[in-house]
């Protein structure tokens, strides 16, 4: 028989049972492609991850990610929560204040960082822990604003009215950083918790307009301090087509929003807090930070959360 380690861990969450779950195996080699799909059908979370050597000598490993039904290039909490592992199992050192590295995926390779802290539980007061994991995503690219007829189709998948879709200066567009979604902002916070989908609906939109999935959000509030304060969303996003009828916490989505508020003006100073998940009972926290890389208009996206480890197992195949 052969045997699996793996950690179940919730991320962008502050205490367990909250966030995002994923599963994570840090030693995959041995699995086929199919036992792997397999697997995330049998754990039936968001996303599973699996770890193998890495292609690219710049990594530290290679992770393939896989929803039920099939397999990603990129994806957001994932690439939070494997390196968070990763840590714990020692694959990758902790240093103070924070440890730097790359982690390989299908779109490439990228830069991720292990913000660290003092483990309390360490006598010697030596040992460090990983406080928050901050994840590079890749560059952001623009895609189509919906069409009139596609904004009344959007309007009808969620349960809105036509009217409830978009606001002054802020469309229905196809942002991505890695996984195209298709953006829709919603008047009001209460708006999006009362949003009703019809999945079906999603689903068959979704495919038309190649996007992964449905990201509804609404502004809680602009600034008020200043720049330096984080503009915050309250948000919902729904893949079926992915067998994810609603997503916890996006770390995918919550990038290239940052991207799309910040190239219509709407993220003066770079960051923005995602609220995600309260409607499922899984609150969620998603960090973002752009910045300018280039003078030709290149940017930085980087989703930053915590991660709260919930179970360890063995997984045992013939």
């Amino acid at each position: 028989m052969r045997r699996y380690n793996f950690h179940h861990v919730d991320v962008f969450a502050d205490g367990p049972l909250a966030g995002n779950p994923l599963a994570v195996f840090p030693e995959a080699e041995g699995l086929t492609d199919a036992e792997m799909q397999a697997i995330a059908r049998e754990f039936n979370l968001s996303e599973t991850t699996f770890v193998l050597p890495p292609t690219d000598p710049a990594a530290a490993y290679r992770v393939r990610i896989f929803t039920p039904a099939s397999e990603l290039p990129f994806a957001g909490h994932p690439l939070v929560g494997t390196p968070w592992v990763m840590a714990q199992e020692g694959k990758v050192a902790l240093r103070a204040p924070r440890a730097e590295f790359r982690q390989q995926v299908g779109i490439g390779t990228l830069p991720v960082t292990l913000e660290t802290e003092p483990d309390p539980e360490a006598t010697d007061g030596t040992r460090l822990r990983v406080r928050r994991v901050v994840m590079t995503q890749g560059t952001p690219r623009f895609g189509p604003e919906v069409s009139e007829a596609d904004r009344a189709a959007v309007a009808a998948a969620l349960g809105l009215p036509p009217s409830a879709v978009g606001l002054p200066g802020l469309p229905p567009q196809v942002v991505s950083t890695g996984l195209a979604h298709l953006f829709v902002p919603v008047g009001t916070v209460e708006a999006v918790a009362a949003l009703q989908p019809d999945l079906a609906a999603v689903g068959r939109l979704t495919e038309r307009l190649a996007v992964i999935g449905i990201y509804a959000f609404a502004l809680i509030r602009p600034p008020a301090t200043g720049p330096a304060t984080p503009v915050e969303v309250r948000s919902r996003f729904f893949a079926p087509s992915q067998g994810i009828s609603e997503d916890p916490a996006t770390g995918s989505g919550a990038g290239p929003l940052a991207a799309y508020l910040s190239a219509r003006g709407r993220l003066p100073g770079g960051r923005l807090t995602v609220h995600q998940g309260i409607e499922m009972g899984r609150p969620s926290r998603l960090e973002v930070e752009i910045e300018a890389r280039d003078a030709d208009g290149g940017t930085v996206v980087r989703v930053a959360g915590r991660v709260v480890p919930v179970i360890t197992g063995t997984l045992i195949l013939p």
